[in-house]
């Protein structure tokens, strides 16, 4: 799954998240969800979420 809808997307899910700062590049960051932070039910760039360890990003990839 590609992180596009917030229904796939629940608090404590591990998840890929490309940072602010990594958009250029691509580079993927792993953690665990924390909070939820796009509102909408769906977003083309990905949801944006805060890692457990404080970190903001959207959504690339689910892991399972």
């Amino acid at each position: 799954m590609n992180g596009q809808k917030r229904s796939d997307i629940t608090i404590g899910l591990p998840v890929k998240i490309v940072l602010k700062q990594d958009q250029r590049t691509g580079k993927l960051t792993s953690g665990i969800v924390k909070d939820i932070l796009t509102k909408s039910p769906n977003h083309p760039h990905g949801i944006k979420v805060r890692l457990q360890d404080g970190q903001v990003g959207r959504v690339k990839e689910i892991d399972k």
